[in-house]
């Protein structure tokens, strides 16, 4: 980065990441594991898994807010050297440095399906479904505040890690024009032509 300016990526979109590839293997594990009575039954499973998609949706979008507020309450403006990293790159980076931890979490969530059908499935569905939550609760932070909250990039595991991880001291803040994503990480819908 020239003259001190640093790699930055949106801490919505991080999070967001991994909603997605969760909520797909979660929902294709609980359609293969429904098709099998599994030990305790299709309909045990299912009213279990629906019972665990609650609660996990509700766990994964809550936790660790009293971080994310102490962070987005010391932000520093970004200077004018950052780089601004697309939603794009990010997603790719945090998916590639997650995707062991990925197909392990689906072959667990069959596993458990076989036992219990559709309950593992469910489970990781809920996973994914707390993080989209988490990223939307990001983004009406970042309206109230009229900013859009960054995390530098060497502060982030090489993973993709956490945007609340202990190496994260602040976020960045930029203008709600900023970089492609909107605020919550979602795509930036293009302004209709006049």
């Amino acid at each position: 980065m020239a003259r001190g300016g640093q790699g930055l990526a949106r801490v919505a979109v991080v999070v967001r990441a991994g909603a997605a590839p969760l909520w797909w293997l979660g929902v294709v594990a609980a359609g293969i594991s429904v098709l099998v009575p599994g030990l305790t039954g299709r309909r045990i499973g299912v009213l279990a898994g629906a019972a665990l998609f609650l609660v996990v949706a509700s766990v994964v979008a809550g936790v660790r807010r009293g971080r994310y507020r102490e962070l987005a309450r010391a932000t520093v403006r970004a200077g004018k050297h950052d780089v601004l990293q697309d939603r794009r790159v990010t997603v790719r980076n945090w998916r590639r440095g997650h995707r062991w931890w990925l197909l392990l979490a689906f072959l667990a969530a069959l596993g458990i399906g076989f036992a219990a059908p559709a309950a593992g499935g469910l489970l990781l569905a809920g996973a994914g479904a707390g993080l989209r939550l988490r990223a939307a609760w990001i983004g009406r932070l970042e309206r109230s505040e009229d900013v859009l909250l960054w995390v530098r990039v060497d502060w982030l595991s090489r993973w993709g890690g956490a945007p609340v991880g202990k190496r994260v001291k602040a976020y960045r803040a930029t203008g709600v024009a900023a970089g492609d994503a909107a605020p919550g990480g979602g795509r930036r819908v293009a302004a209709a032509a006049r």
